[in-house]
């Protein structure tokens, strides 16, 4: 190709940062309640996915684990940026999801 010629742009693919905080957000699965995980009880982030799990005409699996799944998902993602009280509180979350799917 000569210099003439120019290329077609290249697609700007987003970072990391972007597309997990796009799933988080806008997932095909769930629609999340806003501020979800920066909640201040473990209790009420498993009740809030819980809703949202149940509530989901999405989902393609049984609602405890699309909620289980989206809490993994988003401790895995935000690993690194989370301080040692949230990742606590995120933990503490999971086992309190269990609870309120009667999963212990």
């Amino acid at each position: 190709m000569s210099a003439s010629q120019k290329q077609p742009p290249k697609k700007k693919t987003p970072s990391r940062r972007q597309w997990s905080g796009e799933v988080t957000s806008h997932s095909d699965a769930l629609d999340l309640e806003q501020g979800v995980f920066k909640k201040g009880s473990p209790r009420q982030i498993a009740l809030s996915l819980k809703r949202s799990a149940e509530s989901s005409t999405r989902r393609k699996s049984s609602p405890y684990r699309s909620a289980m799944s989206m809490l993994t998902f988003y401790i895995n993602r935000a690993g690194k940026t989370l301080n040692a009280k949230q990742r606590r509180l995120l933990d503490n979350a999971k086992e309190e999801l269990r609870k309120v799917f009667g999963r212990e």
